[in-house]
């Protein structure tokens, strides 16, 4: 028989940090949101967060509902923020709809966050085959034959159709991407910086882009 932990689920109103660590000044912020995030993100993997790429992706569903997951950023080139999924799992279906979504990055270790929204577009063909054809085999093979967000009678039946797969290739690591699997890309219109301080008295540094143009604007806590 399973025991529940002797929690007080009220007593979760008085869990909480003084944050101590950082500041966040426009000094120090920049002028480019983008430095400033690859920064950031160095910071954090030479301070051996785990998983420091980790992000909850937020997009919109039907009658506007929002819908979030995590997922792994995989690259920020061209000033836009890249991950990979299958095209018709359900955020995929939602992209295609509603092209908008926001990212979070949170780096607890840091006291730090990092808010993104924007547009968001699929990748080319020959950029998504690049990332697929450098994945480990196990991850390509899953990706091909998982239906991702479709409701599946049990695991074995995704075990089975993996297993198959592998019999199939033969010991083959020469595999194609499916179309139904890809890149995306989201492209900011607003990045806000986070530093948590003493106090609750924290550094909030938004940059809204106007006109081509990265505006800094600070915000209060």
């Amino acid at each position: 028989m399973l025991i529940a932990p002797n929690w007080n689920i009220m007593n979760i109103s008085e869990i909480r940090n003084n944050y101590l660590l950082h500041q966040l000044t426009e000094e120090n912020a920049g002028a480019d949101p983008i430095a400033l995030f690859l920064k950031w993100l160095a910071e954090a993997i030479d301070s051996q967060v785990p998983e420091p790429t980790a992000l909850v992706l937020s997009t919109v569903g039907e009658n506007c509902k929002p819908s979030s997951r995590v997922v792994l950023l995989k690259g920020c080139e061209e000033g836009e923020f890249r991950f990979f999924t299958n095209y018709q799992s359900s955020k995929g279906r939602q992209i295609e709809k509603r092209p908008f979504g926001s990212m979070v990055f949170h780096w607890k270790e840091l006291e730090r966050q990092v808010r993104i929204e924007g547009t968001i577009n699929k990748l080319s063909s020959p950029e998504s085959d690049e990332y697929f054809d450098s994945r480990p085999i196990e991850s390509r093979i899953g990706a091909i034959v998982s239906p991702q967000s479709e409701v599946i009678e049990s695991r074995d039946v995704i075990e089975r159709m993996f297993e198959m797969k592998v019999k199939e290739l033969g010991g083959s690591e020469l595999i194609q991407r499916p179309e139904h699997w890809g890149g995306y890309a989201l492209k900011p219109d607003i990045i806000e910086f986070w530093q948590g301080r003493a106090s609750r008295m924290h550094d909030r540094l938004r940059f809204r882009l106007d006109s081509g143009q990265w505006i800094r604007e600070r915000l209060a806590p």
